[in-house]
């Protein structure tokens, strides 16, 4: 970010730059609806996807969220929508308004300190954000575009990382086939998963 630009950030924001230890309360966050759970994942994967462009207009996040391709499901969601969405996010500390960009407001997120992850783990919880429950190899191959993940062996050690953080939870027995899922879903949602 430019030193021209000022960063309204949450009060909660940790000092740590993306992808360093921190020390962290045990989970700030807590479940979120269907909407903000897209705009939190499209905010992480456009970070890591389109760099340049980040941090992002409402119009970018918009547009984002109602890709054709790589979402499960596909939404039809206006800029209302998405306006309130980062409103609540922003209210939870898992988004910031960052102003010094010109005229129109953009957004950054907050997934590093509000989840306690890195960024490999950021990568992940984006994807299952994005597309829901997955299988290991689904996972695997999809969280790739956004960081390498060699094998399964090293993405079954960051979902080991993601399950004691309370951030992923096995909806299949371990094995083949195996479907994780994450655990920002409120309790009614999660229960159907």
């Amino acid at each position: 970010m430019s030193d021209a630009s000022e960063e309204i950030a949450p009060s909660t924001n940790s000092s740590a730059a993306p992808g360093e230890e921190s020390v962290q309360p045990p989970r700030r966050w807590q479940p979120i609806g269907p909407v903000e759970r897209r705009v939190l994942g499209v905010l992480v994967e456009k970070a890591k996807t389109t760099p340049d462009v980040y941090p992002l207009t409402l119009h970018a996040i918009t547009t984002g969220a109602n890709q054709k391709n790589n979402r499960d499901p596909v939404m039809q969601l206006t800029a209302e929508d998405v306006e309130a969405a980062l409103d609540r996010l922003r209210s939870l500390g898992a988004v910031g308004l960052v102003e010094g960009y010109g005229r129109v407001p953009k957004y950054r997120h907050y997934l590093y300190e509000w989840l306690g992850v890195d960024k490999v783990e950021a990568a992940v919880m984006a994807e299952l954000l994005l597309r829901g429950p997955q299988t290991e190899g689904q996972l695997r191959a999809h969280t790739s575009r956004m960081e390498p993940i060699a094998d399964l062996s090293m993405l079954r050690q960051i979902l080991a990382g993601l399950k004691a953080k309370g951030l992923v939870v096995s909806l299949t027995p371990e094995g083949r086939g195996h479907v994780v899922a994450h655990t920002l879903y409120p309790a009614r949602e999660m229960e159907q998963l």
